[in-house]
């Protein structure tokens, strides 16, 4: 199942595709006498996704067609949710074929770093260049989104944890990087640093990820492409791992790592491309 949130008079509401455009959860619970959040977060938080996409498959899928939609074409997309409590990232994450895979230290850790919730944008938000921060780049990314709450949990275990998977773009200051590897928290931290959505799509779709495919495009142009397969600390490892350190929450965001960065200028459009998502693309100003 599929979801976004989209700008409503003000609100940002989550809703589901139909043949005819976006519906809206309250558009669901009037037609159907149910009661399910009509924003996402809480939909992740309350675990409604799982009995909603039940709904879905069950006959509700088949429904939407007849009720009323947003076009598409008149959608404003927003960020699936504006306060995740917190948002992973891993570094370094790739590798380009199945030898370089078996080569890989097995004793070798993620790196890993956090970026605050003020970084964030949505689908055609502008990422702003900050002046005199040098050299700036972007990484498309497959996103994982926390559905409960977990603690010291093993792969094993991830999949009944997670809620679905997203598209993201990942922003960093690199010459700020480059000076002092300390400084990464500061390169990723600034404003509009972090893009994600518009698209979530539940677990089930996606029962085993390894063949999803990862795209960082430049203006329209493919830069970067691998599959999560190539990964050296795949999906339910990163889960797992990051668990230990500390308690995952519902709505929390772990960016799995990219296949390549490109240099973003003012003017540039940057571009996730995933197998199965509509493309993330932003804007790039001064």
């Amino acid at each position: 199942m599929k979801l976004s949130s989209i700008k409503v008079n003000g609100r940002e509401l989550a809703a589901l595709p139909s043949a005819n455009g976006l519906v809206l959860l309250e558009t669901i619970n009037e037609v159907e006498g149910t009661s399910w959040s009509r924003e996402m977060f809480e939909l992740i938080r309350l675990g409604e996704l799982e009995p909603l996409t039940n709904w879905y498959e069950g006959g509700g899928k088949e429904k939407l067609g007849h009720l009323a939609a947003i076009p598409y074409e008149q959608a404003e997309y927003a960020p699936l949710y504006r306060h995740p409590r917190k948002i992973w990232g891993i570094g370094l994450n790739y590798v380009q074929d199945a030898e370089e895979l078996a080569a890989v230290d097995p004793t070798e850790e993620p790196v890993s770093f956090m970026k605050p919730d003020t970084t964030l944008i949505g689908q055609l938000d502008t990422i702003r260049i900050p002046g005199d921060a040098g050299t700036i780049t972007a990484e498309a990314e497959l996103g994982l989104i926390i559905g409960k709450t977990c603690k010291n949990i093993t792969e094993a275990e991830v999949y009944d944890v997670i809620a679905g998977y997203t598209t993201t773009i990942d922003v960093t200051a690199s010459d700020i990087h480059a000076r002092n590897q300390r400084y990464l928290t500061r390169a990723k931290s600034f404003d509009t640093f972090f893009s994600f959505g518009s698209q979530l799509i539940t677990k089930d779709e996606f029962p085993e990820p390894l063949a999803i495919q990862v795209e960082t495009a430049i203006n329209g142009e493919v830069a970067h492409r691998n599959k999560v397969f190539n990964m050296k600390f795949r999906p339910y490892f990163a889960v797992a791992f990051h668990s230990k350190v500390m308690t995952l929450l519902p709505g929390d965001i772990i960016m799995t790592g990219t296949p390549g960065a490109v240099v973003i200028r003012d003017g540039d459009i940057v571009e996730c491309r995933i197998d199965g998502f509509e493309p993330l693309l932003n804007p790039v100003r001064n």
